[in-house]
Formats: structure tokens, sequence, C-alpha cells
């Protein structure tokens, strides 16, 4: 951790509503005339696109049916938390991108959708590092990426949602079909367990959404519950860490109630305004903190 180089962390698998979180924070930044300096999980993966396809036929052919982008095979931990550590004393280090499209790939001469950039110097003179990925609270024997974050933030659905959602992109953004889908979600549930969920025991502030409607059955639901058919129980470790005001979100958030003394569950579509009321006033301290 690092008063003078603060670091702050989106953790939560894909879907999850981490892009609501990611808006949320440029809002913030961008209102308190913030410099961050971004880093993407996906910029930590071991292989690109074409050698993962590779690493994952050459696992299936040696009998190894949890090979995925969650586990500790295809990710570089160690080099994470080296990042963080790095910034955290410094204030700058290295990183590169994760080109997932032909739009992102565009500036880069040479390189394809699903390739790396270079790695390269981060550019200087940031006040914050913002990180959203799969991996930003996880702990390994070789990596401890949550010793070098200041806000650890986690965004995670109840799991039979979180199934919901990646059935129906996958099928109608991908074209896949639903046998693929579900052995796409069995090869990744011993990472999932192993590596994803401890991580939402160790956030500061926990974002969990959860349907109001019958999800019982993921593989047969005909479309994702809407924001008003769900609510958002934020749970936070501690807190007296941040100071948090709950009489004061209660009275801004409407519909809003405590279900336990560390726990404030809002309504699905309130999620936005919700991140911003609690998460404007930590970025303040922290920069504040900060010179």
């Amino acid at each position: 951790m690092s008063k003078k180089h603060p670091i702050v962390v989106v953790t939560g698998s894909s879907g999850a509503g981490t892009s609501t979180v990611k808006k949320a924070f440029e809002h913030i930044f961008q209102r308190e005339k913030i410099t961050p300096v971004i880093i993407e999980g996906d910029s930590f993966h071991r292989f690109d696109r074409a050698d993962m396809k590779v690493a994952m036929a050459d696992a299936e052919k040696a009998g190894d049916r949890n090979f995925s982008h969650f586990g500790q095979k295809t990710n570089l931990f160690a080099k994470l938390a080296e990042t963080f550590e790095v910034y955290g004393k410094t204030g700058g280090g290295q990183r590169r991108l994760y080109l997932h499209s032909d739009e992102e790939a565009e500036p880069y001469d040479g390189l394809s959708p699903g390739q790396f950039t270079p790695w390269e110097e981060m550019p200087s003179g940031s006040d914050i590092l913002f990180y959203e990925g799969l991996h930003g609270g996880v702990v390994t024997e070789e990596a401890d990426v949550p010793k070098h974050v200041d806000l650890l933030v986690g965004v995670v659905p109840s799991v039979n949602l979180e199934w919901i959602q990646k059935i129906h992109r996958d099928n109608a953004e991908r074209g896949y079909s639903e046998e693929v889908i579900v052995d796409t979600i069995l090869r990744r549930m011993h990472d999932y367990v192993k590596y994803l969920t401890p991580q939402f025991s160790r956030t500061d502030i926990n974002f969990q959404r959860v349907a109001t409607v019958d999800t019982s059955n993921p593989f047969i639901a005909r479309d994702i519950p809407t924001p008003d058919e769900s609510f958002i129980v934020i749970r936070f470790k501690d807190p007296t860490k941040f100071g948090t005001d709950f009489p004061y979100l209660l009275s801004m958030i409407p519909s809003s109630f405590m279900s336990r003394r560390n726990s404030i569950v809002v309504p699905g579509g309130k999620m936005g305004l919700a991140m911003e009321l609690i998460l404007t006033p930590i970025i303040h301290k922290m920069i504040e903190g900060s010179h």
C-alpha cells in the first residue's frame, strides 16, 4: 500500500458489472480532476489468443480438464503483484495492452486483435493506478496481489445470475451453442472456486447483484433479469476504515435499507449512484493524503 501513489482495484468476473464500476470511477476521476494510469487485467494473461488455443488443446490432450483463463497456469500473477508494488513505491512501472478488437489494434502496426502490445513505461505524472480485471485480489504461494492495494472493490453477481449473463452473451454475441457454453463453465469451475471466489472475502467493499426473479435454472432462462428486477448488496469489510456514513447513504438512495451492520441494500437501478456516493469521498481522501 502507498499513501503517495495509491492503487485502486476493481475485481470481478466478466459480465459481473465491472463496466458500471469503471464508469463510476471515470466520473469521479473527471469530477475530481484526478489523472489515473489504467491497467487491464487481460494484459496479464500468459498467452495471447492464438497461443491460448494451442495451450488449451495441449492441456486437453494431456487430460487437463480444468485449464482456463481463470487459473494460475494462464496468468502472470507475480508480474501483476510486482507491477502494483513498483507503482506504489515509485508512481511508475511498466504496462502493456491486450488488443480485443480491430478498433483497438488499428493504431498498432503489425498487431492484430488477440495480441499484446509490447511492455512500455507508464505515463508519468499520474495521481492513482486503476486496475479492472479478474484477479485484483488473488493470493497464491508466489503472489500476494492485494497486499499492495489501497482500495479493493469486488463486483460479483449471484452465481446463477452470472451464468445467465454468460449464456446469453456467448450465445448472442459469439454464436456459441448452449453445450459449448456449459462445457466452458464446467472447465472453469475449479479455477473459479480456487482463484476468483476467495477474492471477495478480501475486498474492502463488495457489490453483489441479486435477482428478485426466479433464476433457479440458469440454463433455461429466456432473458437476463433487468436492474429493476435486482437488488445490489453492498458489503463493507470494515466500515470504520473509510468512515462510511450509512445514514447519509440511506437518505440519498431511495428504497435502500440496512441488512446487516456492515451491509446496505440498494435497488439495482441505483448501483451507479451508490458507487459514486460511496467511492467519491474515499478517492478524495486518498488523493489528499498523497500530497
